[in-house]
């Protein structure tokens, strides 16, 4: 029997394709989900170390988007989230917050900086260090921009098409960051702002767009074609952290129409933006649900079986009745 292995006896789990009723056990290798999921109680080896859970075990929760060098990671951990996807940070803000192989950090895929025009958004913010933004001058330079964020770590690219605020990347210039990060096997996430900017995207064959687009409504024809080839990660709640506002209900509408035509939703929150829980956030639970997403739609925006980060689970039970859903997973800690 391997020593890296547990085994952790919940009275129920949620895993990826449905609900686990009933006693179930759930093995993990080093502290990771090993195997397909939960299995019966009885599958479970003679002699194993056993773990109790009185509770609702589910896979890992996720935040799509978070900045990490603005944040407590260790609150956002012990607040329920197993893994953030850091969206923007300088490599030395990282450094600074993430001392290597603390068990109390969730585990962090990271994009680098921005990719962005000359004196494009971000540079003009305060909150953007040197460092979380790289400014690329021409198609030449696209695949130095892509490579140097590889060398950090970077998981896929990240571009800001923020047309509200400052230059936009010109087309042959995105079209050949695009191409880099690609070729280098990497996705490619965009910050878009501002008129037209869901459609550039989607014409340069951008695969997930940072936040629902708020700045403008994005026509139904172009929803159809979005919905088929990009994800959205939801950041609903940075438009106003509880209160209605324009640029809110324009949000909404829009990834309502999105998941109407079967577009991919991912939770994500835009932690360090402003007044945020620090973990999972009920508010943006609500929001979700609010578009049309069922309970189990939401975990499946929270989640991915296949990602090497622990488990979670809801002491006692998990409440999947719409109503009261978002405050039952707000009790959800980290296994």
């Amino acid at each position: 029997m391997d020593i890296a292995d547990e085994w952790l006896l919940a009275d129920s789990a949620w895993w990826g394709s449905g609900r686990w009723f009933g006693r179930c056990a759930l093995r993990l290798h080093h502290g990771v989900p090993a195997g397909s999921g939960p299995v019966a109680p009885e599958a479970v080896p003679a002699g194993a170390r056993i773990r109790q859970l009185d509770g609702f075990v589910l896979p890992g929760l996720r935040d799509a988007h978070v900045h990490c060098g603005l944040v407590d990671l260790r609150s956002v951990r012990a607040g329920g989230i197993a893994e953030v996807h850091d969206l923007g940070s300088a490599p030395g803000a990282l450094e600074a917050h993430l001392p290597a192989d603390d068990p109390a950090l969730p585990r962090m895929q990271v994009v680098g900086a921005f990719l962005t025009a000359p004196r494009g958004y971000p540079s003009d913010r305060s909150w953007a260090d040197a460092g979380s933004f790289r400014e690329v001058r021409s198609p030449l330079d696209a695949a130095a921009a892509v490579g140097e964020q590889q060398q950090v770590g970077a998981r896929a690219i990240k571009v800001a098409l923020n047309s509200a605020a400052g230059p936009v990347l010109p087309a042959s210039v995105l079209a050949a960051i695009v191409t880099a990060a690609h070729d280098a096997g990497l996705g490619v996430i965009a910050h878009v702002e501002g008129e037209g900017m869901t459609r550039f995207a989607c014409d340069n064959g951008i695969e997930r767009l940072a936040h629902t687009p708020w700045t403008e409504r994005v026509d139904d024809r172009l929803l159809a074609d979005v919905a088929q080839g990009m994800s959205w990660v939801s950041t609903l709640d940075i438009h106003g952290f509880g209160a209605d506002t324009p640029q809110l209900r324009t949000a909404t509408d829009n990834l309502r129409r999105f998941v109407e035509h079967g577009g991919v939703v991912h939770y994500g929150t835009d932690l360090g933006n402003g007044p945020l829980p620090l973990g999972v956030n009920p508010r943006e639970v609500n929001a979700l649900l609010a578009v049309g997403l069922t309970p189990e739609d939401v975990l499946t925006a929270m989640t991915d079986v296949r990602s090497p980060c622990p488990p979670c689970w809801v002491p006692g039970a998990l409440d999947l009745t719409p109503a009261r859903f978002a405050d039952s997973l707000s009790r959800v800690q980290v296994a």
